[in-house]
C-alpha cells in the first residue's frame, strides 16, 4: 500500500473513472441549480479486452469498500466518459472536473503541483488551482471536524494551523495526495424551467499537491480533478444536504442510444419510481435480488443463492460497463438465450465473450431478461441492451463471475448494460433505491421541498468550444442537477 509524506492517515482504495459528467449544478435558495455537461466516447478499436479491464479494476475498488460512480454511455461497445464544467474562487475560474458518486471529495489540481497534467487532449483548457488567487479560499487546519471525520480520528502530529491533508490511491495505482481547503463553487441556478441564473456555495475540497499514475502529466485525456458525490459527510451532496441546502437524493438517466443523460439532486416527482431498499451498512448501492427471468420461464436457482452474506447482494454500479452474475445463473441464462436460435455459431472472442453471427432482429430473435428484488421490483433487459455489435458479430454482454479471481467469484454486479435508458433514482434519506424505463434525451420533474413548486430537469447537446481531436467523437450536453432547499 502507498503511503503519503504529507501526514499519517487512513488511506481508501478507489478507481480511475471512465464515466465523466460535466456537470450543471442547480442552485439553492429556493431555486435549484446546474452545471454544463460534456461527454465525449470514443469507439472501441481492436480488442475488446479494455472493457473487461475497465470492470476489472472497477470491482478491485468496490471490494475495497468504496461506493459507486455513476455515469457511462450504457454501450458495452463504447468506453464513455463525461466531465463538469464547475467554477472555484472569487473571482471565479474555471475546472472541469469528473463526476464520482462513488467517491466523496471533491479535489482539483493545485499551482504548486508539479507531476500534474498541463494538457489535455479531449479539448479542454486545464487550469490549476491556486489559493492565494482566491479572496474567498481558506485553509482546512488539521484540528478542525471536517479533518477528524475524514481521517477517523485525531491525526497524529497535528498542531493549530497545520493543513488537514488528504491522499487517494486508486484501484489501478494512481493516487493524488494534497491538502483541504475551504472556497467557493459557481454554478447556475435553476430560476424556472430550464432556465438558469448564477448561484455559488462554499464547499469544503482537496487541493492537489501531488498526482501518480494515470492522473499524472503523463494522461493524455486529463481534466482537473474529480468531483466526489458519494454518501459519506465529506460529499458535496453531504455537505449541501448538512448545511440544510438539500436533501440526500439525486437520480440519473444514462441515455444509451444517444449519449446524452440526466442528473438530478432533488425529489424526483415524475416519472414515478418503484424503490427496493438498500442492503444496510455497506458503501455501495447494494439490493436484495430474489430471482432472475429469462423470457416467460424463471431460471431454477437455489433460495440462498440471494441470501444476503459475503456477496452482500447485488451490486447497481453505473461505473461498471458490463454485467457480471454468478456462475450459477450465468450459465443456465445464456444457455436459455442463445438456445433460442438453434442455428447459432458461439464463438469465444477475447477469452471472455461469447459472439455470434445473426441477421435477424435480435428483438424478435431473443428473450427480455427480468432481474425481480424486494418490494416486487423488477429491472428488464433487452436483446438490444444485452447484445452489442463487433466486427460483423454479435456478443452478450453478461460476464461469469465465477470466472473471476476468488475474492470477486460469484458476486453479482449489475452494470451500464442494463441500467442504461432507465432513470436511477437514489434516496439515501430512506436508504431506498428504484428505476424505471425512461427516455434519458428528454425531461424530468423535480420538487422544490422548500415552496412545493415543480421544475423540468432536461438534458440536450451543446457544441464545443475548444478545438477537437478530429479522431474523437465529443458531445457537449448540459446535465441539470437541482438542489431544492428543503
Amino acid at each position: 500500500m502507498m503511503t503519503s509524506p504529507i501526514a499519517d492517515f487512513s488511506i481508501r482504495a478507489r478507481l480511475t473513472l471512465i464515466p465523466i459528467l460535466t456537470l450543471f449544478l442547480v442552485s439553492v435558495s429556493s431555486n435549484p441549480g446546474v452545471f454544463n455537461v460534456k461527454y465525449r466516447y470514443p469507439r472501441l478499436q481492436g480488442s475488446l479486452s479494455a472493457l473487461k479491464e475497465h470492470d476489472d479494476k472497477r470491482q478491485l475498488t468496490i471490494l475495497a469498500g468504496i461506493d459507486l460512480p455513476l455515469g457511462g454511455t450504457g454501450r458495452p461497445d463504447i468506453l464513455g466518459l463525461y466531465y463538469a464544467k464547475i467554477g472555484i474562487g472569487t473571482p471565479a475560474k474555471s475546472y472541469y472536473v469528473q463526476v464520482d458518486t462513488g467517491s466523496d471529495i471533491m479535489w482539483v489540481n493545485c499551482i504548486q503541483c508539479r507531476q500534474c497534467p498541463k494538457r489535455s487532449n479531449l479539448g479542454i483548457e486545464l487550469t490549476l488551482y491556486d489559493i492565494e488567487e482566491s479572496e474567498s479560499a481558506k485553509l482546512v487546519s488539521c484540528d478542525e471536524d471536517f479533518c477528524y471525520q475524514i481521517s477517523g480520528g485525531p491525526l497524529s502530529g497535528c498542531k493549530a494551523n497545520m493543513s488537514c491533508p488528504y491522499l487517494e490511491i486508486y484501484g489501478d495505482g494512481s493516487s493524488t495526495a494534497g491538502y483541504f481547503v475551504k472556497d467557493v463553487v459557481q454554478y447556475d441556478s435553476v430560476a424556472g424551467d430550464l432556465k438558469t441564473k448564477t448561484a455559488n456555495g462554499s464547499v469544503i475540497f482537496g487541493c492537489g499537491a501531488r498526482q501518480s499514475g494515470d492522473l499524472d502529466s503523463s494522461n493524455e485525456e486529463a481534466l482537473d480533478g474529480i468531483l466526489g458525490f458519494g454518501k459519506a459527510n465529506s460529499s458535496m451532496i453531504s455537505q449541501l444536504a448538512s448545511s440544510g441546502r438539500v436533501k440526500k437524493i439525486f437520480a440519473h438517466c444514462l441515455d444509451g442510444r444517444n449519449g446524452g443523460g440526466i442528473f438530478a439532486i432533488g425529489r424526483v416527482v415524475q416519472p414515478k419510481v418503484n424503490m427496493t431498499p438498500l442492503v444496510p451498512n455497506q458503501p455501495h448501492y447494494n439490493v436484495n435480488m430474489t430471482a432472475v427471468q429469462v423470457g416467460q420461464e424463471f431460471l431454477d436457482i437455489p433460495a440462498d443463492l440471494f441470501q444476503p452474506g459475503d456477496r452482500k447482494g447485488a451490486i447497481i454500479d453505473s461505473g461498471t460497463t458490463l454485467a457480471y452474475l454468478p456462475e450459477i445463473i450465468y450459465e443456465p441464462l445464456v444457455k436459455k438465450i442463445t438456445s433460442q436460435e438453434p442455428s447459432l455459431k458461439v464463438h469465444i472472442v477475447d477469452k471472455d465473450y461469447k459472439c455470434f453471427q445473426y441477421s435477424g432482429k435480435v428483438d424478435e430473435g431473443f428473450p427480455n431478461v427480468t432481474f425481480h428484488f424486494e418490494n416486487s421490483v423488477f429491472l428488464r433487459v433487452y436483446p438490444h441492451d444485452y447484445l452489442f455489435p463487433y466486427e460483423g458479430m454479435w456478443c452478450i454482454g453478461w460476464q461469469n463471475s465465477g470466472m473471476q479471481s476468488r475474492d470477486r467469484r460469484n458476486m453479482t454486479l449489475l452494470g451500464d448494460l442494463v441500467l442504461s435508458n432507465k432513470l436511477v433514482l437514489y434516496d439515501l434519506e430512506n436508504q431506498l433505491i428504484g428505476w424505471t424505463e425512461y427516455n434519458c434525451s428528454s425531461s424530468i420533474k423535480v420538487k422544490d421541498e422548500g415552496t412545493g413548486t415543480v421544475h423540468l430537469v432536461g438534458s440536450h447537446f451543446i457544441s464545443s468550444a475548444f478545438p477537437l481531436d478530429t479522431s474523437l467523437l465529443l458531445l457537449l450536453l448540459p446535465l441539470l442537477i437541482a438542489l431544492f432547499l428543503l
